[in-house]
């Protein structure tokens, strides 16, 4: 396969199910071991497609739909407080059970990566993996509110405002403006990741609650995020689980210097660097993205067949 050439599309399946007290929806390709794909913001399961359609030969490939964005339940029409790490790692510890899967490899990075370090702790007996794109943790610390990074997170308050899904979903136009903001300038290395799909986001966060549903993360987790800043995050014990971790060297909004302290959260850790790549592996660079992706499998023994060219 030709460098960023996208093999034939397989037929994605979509399906729901009750997880946790909440509907939620994912969808499914491939056949052999499992691997769960946890999305961040603002996403949703079709930021995953490159990847997937890439390891659709090799892998049984589960994307759900976190609570309160795409087509899952929004419990919480309003700002909500109750979309947080440990509920979304509950979320996906119902799931996997619900589908009767067995050891799992989570893939993940951004929201889904912080709920995945929560279930590594709480149930890693569900688990033979985790692998990570740019992995954000509790040891980045002060470092999130430094002053040159403050340009960076601004809308991580915004967010939180009550009225930041009125403003934003006033228009096509306002979505549009606000969300490929994100998709633009996290891609480091490849701005126009996203430009095939830009309109289905926009059609997706301008679905009733899809906006809410994901600015209640940062509801959610404002007094985590406050605590790492202080330098008052609780101390908890090194995540067991195989760890593997690629970290984009263009992503303005997680730095790769920021991958310093790694060590500190996993007992076994396969860390490298992603040269020309921003905070989107899996939509910039998603021949590379599903070579690491299956490489870690492989190493693991959560495979059935060779990694891809």
């Amino acid at each position: 396969m030709s460098k960023q050439q996208a093999p034939a599309k397989a037929a994605i399946a979509h399906g729901e199910v009750r997880a946790n007290g909440v509907r939620l929806h994912y969808a499914r390709v491939g056949r052999g071991p499992p691997l769960v794909l946890l999305h961040g913001w603002p996403e949703f399961w079709l930021t995953f497609e490159p990847v997937m359609m890439r390891l659709a030969d090799r892998f049984d490939l589960i994307v759900p739909d976190l609570r309160g964005f795409g087509d899952s339940e929004k419990p919480d029409r309003g700002p909500s407080d109750r979309a947080g790490a440990a509920v979304h790692a509950q979320d996906i510890a119902a799931l996997i059970e619900s589908l009767g899967l067995d050891r799992v490899v989570i893939v993940c990075h951004d929201i889904g990566a912080i709920a995945a370090q929560v279930l590594a702790r709480k149930a890693p007996q569900q688990l033979a993996g985790l692998f990570f794109f740019n992995c954000p943790h509790s040891g980045i610390g002060h470092r999130w509110a430094e002053p040159d990074h403050l340009a960076q997170i601004w809308y991580q308050s915004f967010n939180q405002q009550p009225f930041a899904a009125a403003l934003v979903g006033s228009s096509r136009e306002a979505c549009r403006l606000y969300i490929g903001h994100f998709l633009r300038h996290w891609a480091g290395g490849n701005r126009h990741a996203f430009d095939d799909v830009l309109e289905a986001f926009v059609d997706n966060f301008l679905a009733e609650g899809n906006l809410q549903g994901g600015f209640n993360w940062y509801i959610s987790q404002n007094a985590s995020r406050l605590a790492a800043i202080r330098g008052q995050a609780p101390r908890e014990p090194k995540i067991k689980v195989p760890a593997c971790v690629r970290w984009g060297d263009r992503d303005p909004i997680l730095p790769v210097a920021w991958a310093d302290r790694l060590g500190e959260i996993f007992a076994e850790l396969d860390f490298a660097p992603l040269d020309g790549v921003g905070h989107f592996a899996h939509r910039e660079a998603p021949d590379r993205a599903a070579r690491e992706i299956a490489g870690f499998c492989d190493r693991l023994g959560h495979s059935t067949t060779r990694a891809p060219p």
